[in-house]
């Protein structure tokens, strides 16, 4: 059962001892909040006798967390971030509200980055704050408006709209010499992987066992824990790389990158969808999703 609100500390104690936490120093936490240090000092104590705990461990000009002080301050810290950010925004009612799109770090890198400079060019008047994570964000507690999230159809969720599909594939630069990789070129060359077993389909051993080339031993591997790592890899000669066809369509239309290998089967059936807030904080996130769906469309039908 959550406290009655009359039982919450004030906020000003909160604020004082998030002060505190964020400098790990009663004086700079003073200067912070434009009070003096003996008053910073009273908020602190007044807190601790509110929660009937002891935050703060202090020493000789240093302060410490007690271990009840830390998971205060874990919860209270970002808590007091989000409400200055959203004051800021009514303080400032011409402020323009950016447009957030959350997707995975590589999907931002190489499919989403290079294409925003065009948007930015067409739509000067439209924000665009981009949260890269390879964590699943919550929409609407992290203030989302769109997603761009990668799953098998199954697991889409309800509402989600199609962008294009995934196609996977041996890709390596120009300069490395390969046609195709075979038995004879395979055994020279290093291996690039993506090191997230959670993606069998973007690792090298099972495309290597359905091509029969699972006992030819290559030059080395090298592993990434992020998959735009792997294609940088690629794109400075370090060895053969499994492309994400959609997401480094402009590498192979250059010919900066080039496939040399077969289309990978089992990647097939996982895809990339949009996912919309159910309301959005902004009018223009209609603008930026439509240009989304717009920039996907021309990668489903763009030739691999």
């Amino acid at each position: 059962m959550s406290l009655p609100l009359s039982k919450l500390p004030p906020l000003d104690l909160v604020r004082g001892f998030v002060a505190v936490g964020r400098r790990m120093s009663i004086t700079a936490a003073a200067a912070d909040l434009h009070l003096t240090q003996s008053a910073v000092s009273r908020q602190i104590r007044a807190l601790e006798a509110h929660l009937g705990v002891t935050l703060l461990e202090r020493g000789f000009r240093s302060v410490a967390f007690t271990s009840e002080g830390a998971r205060l301050f874990r919860l209270a810290d970002p808590w007091l971030t989000q409400l200055g950010e959203l004051a800021g925004q009514w303080r400032a009612p011409d402020r323009r509200t950016p447009v957030t799109i959350t997707t995975t770090i590589g999907v931002a890198s190489l499919w989403l980055l290079p294409r925003l400079g065009d948007f930015q060019a067409a739509h000067p008047a439209i924000d665009v704050r981009v949260a890269a994570d390879n964590r699943v964000l919550d929409i609407e507690r992290d203030e989302v408006d769109i997603a761009i999230r990668y799953s098998p159809r199954e697991a889409a969720p309800e509402g989600a709209l199609w962008l294009f599909g995934e196609a996977v594939a041996p890709v390596a630069h120009p300069s490395l010499g390969i046609a195709r990789l075979d038995a004879a070129s395979l055994a020279g060359q290093v291996l690039l992987e993506f090191d997230d077993p959670t993606r069998p389909w973007l690792q090298w051993s099972d495309w290597l066992a359905a091509h029969r080339l699972d006992r030819v031993q290559p030059r080395g591997m090298l592993r990434f824990n992020q998959y735009d790592q792997v294609v940088h890899a690629a794109l400075a000669g370090h060895g053969v790389a499994l492309g994400r066809l959609a997401l480094i369509q402009p590498l192979l239309a250059d010919e900066r990158l080039m496939a040399v290998g077969d289309t990978w089967p089992d990647a097939a059936r996982h895809a990339y969808w949009m996912i919309r807030a159910v309301r959005p904080r902004s009018a223009e996130v209609d603008t930026v999703a439509r240009w989304l769906a717009s920039q996907a469309r021309a990668t489903a039908h763009a030739p691999a």
